[in-house]
């Protein structure tokens, strides 16, 4: 199953802007609750130094992309329904909101940051709403839908682990199965707020939600989108600071500003690449007194001041967090290429402790199964199955298949 990171948050905050400019998709953006209602997928891309400037080669990528040299490598993104308070219990879009997310690996968290809309995602005024309010509840609505999960048949889950000597995070895996959280999850979360593991039974309601919160914080791991940040309040921008002080990643983003980038660039009006911090206007000519000072709105006020759009870092951080590095399979690695004669051709995104015969597993199941070793392309070593994969490798499997 690929890498998916789901773009959460309640209605009217920018998701499917951010959803927009962080994909090639083209999610429906308008200006009221609930415009979202089926999850739209589509795919980001998170920057690395392609090796093909190391190599000295014009790489000919398949399934990512690069450029002047920076590999843009694909990871899945779900933008899923806007979600409201008690959406654990089935209001609103809830429990579709809930189910979209199974997948998930990591979440962005678009906040607005200018307080602009309340807990229902209405309108209600610059400043007039604590985007501290969004983070809280939305942290408690996912706990509780685990929970619910967790609670349904736990009683009779936990004495049967206890008469038949069954470890009970085993047991907790098999029944969450399908919602993206595996047992070395579950396992972590059980020792790190010190529960027995041998009397599940004895864990009361309120353990239980200790350990669905702290499975959340394990298996989704989450990150919050500050958007709207050049209209957003000091006060405001300030209170990213103090959740950064107790453990949360929090990067300030306007993603209308980013649409607004890559729309212009794509027509050809400027040159400009996701993530960077400046512009250069190419057509002015073609560009009316209304665009060009929007675009100096932008510069002036997003990307002088925050240094980006902050729509990338979101993409990038997201992949820190979950601990992913980028590795480039070929087939000959002496001149890089594939079967086809393509160079450096895919780029794939790997947890790191992955080893080699993990990448010729992700590349095709009968490589994996048939792996006899794998060749360093940097230093034409030959190396082992159980081989510890680095970020930026080049590797050559050699399968009998």
């Amino acid at each position: 199953m690929s890498m998916q990171i789901g773009i959460v948050g309640k209605p009217n905050v920018g998701k499917s802007t951010f959803f927009n400019a962080a994909t090639d998709a083209h999610a429906e953006i308008a200006n009221y609750p609930f415009t979202t209602i089926d999850a739209n997928r589509g795919v980001m891309y998170v920057r690395k130094p392609c090796p093909c400037k190391e190599f000295n080669v014009i790489c000919t990528p398949h399934n990512s992309k690069c450029i002047s040299g920076t590999r843009f490598v694909p990871i899945e993104a779900i933008d899923v329904a806007g979600l409201v308070p008690n959406a654990s219990k089935g209001r609103g879009l809830g429990n579709k909101f809930l189910d979209d997310l199974r997948q998930a690996h990591s979440l962005i968290h678009i906040v607005d940051s200018s307080g602009s809309t309340d807990a229902e995602g209405n309108p209600c005024g610059l400043g007039k709403y604590d985007p501290l309010l969004d983070v809280n509840f939305l942290e408690k609505e996912i706990t509780l839908w685990l929970m619910g999960i967790l609670k349904k048949d736990f009683a009779t889950i936990a004495r049967r682990c206890e008469v038949e000597g069954k470890k009970i995070h085993t047991t907790i895996a098999e029944k969450l199965t399908g919602l993206g959280i595996n047992e070395e999850n579950i396992y972590n979360a059980i020792k790190k707020i010190g529960l027995d593991f041998s009397k599940p039974s004895k864990w009361d309601d309120e353990q239980l939600q200790i350990f669905s919160d702290e499975l959340r914080k394990i298996s989704k791991p989450m990150l919050i989108a500050f958007n709207k940040c050049d209209i957003a309040p000091d006060d405001n921008i300030k209170k990213a600071e103090d959740l950064r002080k107790i453990g949360y990643i929090v990067v300030p983003t306007s993603a209308e500003s980013e649409l607004a980038l890559t729309n212009a660039a794509k027509k050809g009006l400027i040159d400009y690449k996701p993530g960077s911090s400046d512009f250069n206007i190419l057509k002015e000519s073609e560009l009316n007194e209304k665009q060009l000072k929007a675009l100096e709105y932008i510069r002036t006020h997003v990307l002088q001041k925050y240094e980006s759009t902050g729509i990338q870092k979101c993409i990038e951080e997201s992949v820190i967090m979950l601990k992913l590095i980028v590795v480039y399979p070929v087939e000959d690695e002496t001149h890089l290429t594939d079967k086809e004669g393509r160079i450096l051709p895919d780029a794939h995104l790997m947890k790191i402790g992955s080893t080699a015969k993990d990448l010729a597993y992700k590349v095709h199941t009968d490589l994996g199964d048939h792996f006899i070793r794998a060749i360093d392309a940097r230093t034409k070593r030959i190396i082992g199955a159980d081989y510890e994969l680095k970020d930026g490798d080049v590797i050559r499997i050699v399968s009998d298949s």
